[in-house]
């Protein structure tokens, strides 16, 4: 995941230096058009025509279940997680089996953690736009829509939406929402019940200004909005 992500990072600099020349010489149905020719449209990738709905959560966090996570640390992070799931935080990995449970095709756990302002001395641009944090810019990020593209901001956080969303399935069939609890706030696109299991991409941002990824590809369909969110009230720093 973290080298998809680098990769496509590499590939969005010279994507965007190309939307520098369309911006300079034409308007926004052709740069809407050269996001769609490069990237993707709605058709093609759903979600960038889909935004976050604010609301108060129907799940909380499960005590009992708690228990019944193991703890586990990382350089960076630490999470407690069920038995069954490999977990992975960039080049590290874990796996919560038995000495002889199974490894091959397993369930997984994406960690990454970044500190307060990342994303602002990764791209310095954005703070002409008035950005601050970390948790703004990712609200840029998930309110992209390649449809309301108009001037080079729009384009870029389109392309990063393209970028930081991870394989979810039927995208059609996914759930965006966000909300704060316990002083964090959450970014949570989901999509339960598939073919392939349930998919959880989760972004907390904490009170310090800490940014948390954590994806979960649940191909045993064993977790449901509970049990994630109790994982997910776990993450934290090191």
């Amino acid at each position: 995941m973290i080298k998809r992500i680098l990769n496509l990072l590499l590939y969005t600099f010279f994507f965007i230096l190309g939307l520098l020349f369309i911006i300079k010489f034409a308007g926004p149905q052709i740069l809407r058009t050269y996001i769609q020719t490069g990237i993707g449209d709605c058709a093609k990738i759903p979600i960038l025509c889909m935004i976050p709905q604010e609301e108060k959560p129907d799940f909380a966090v499960d005590k009992t279940y708690a228990q019944q996570l193991v703890p586990y640390t990382f350089p960076k992070t630490k999470i407690s997680a069920p038995e069954g799931f490999q977990l992975v935080q960039e080049l590290v990995k874990k796996s919560s089996f038995k000495k002889r449970g199974p490894r091959n095709g397993a369930p997984i756990i994406y960690l990454l953690h970044e500190p307060p302002n990342f994303f602002l001395n990764l791209f310095p641009q954005i703070k002409k736009s008035g950005i601050s944090n970390n948790y703004e810019f990712w609200r840029n990020v998930m309110d992209g829509r390649e449809s309301t593209v108009s001037n080079l901001d729009d384009a870029f956080f389109v392309i990063m939406k393209s970028i930081f969303t991870p394989d979810l399935g039927d995208q059609t069939k996914v759930k965006m929402i966000r909300f704060n609890s316990e002083n964090r706030d959450y970014f949570i696109n989901y999509n339960l019940n598939t073919p392939r299991g349930n998919f959880f991409d989760c972004s907390i941002f904490t009170e310090e200004g800490d940014f948390f990824k954590v994806y979960i590809k649940d191909k045993n369909a064993v977790l449901d909005l509970n049990k994630m969110f109790t994982i997910l009230s776990t993450v934290d720093k090191l």
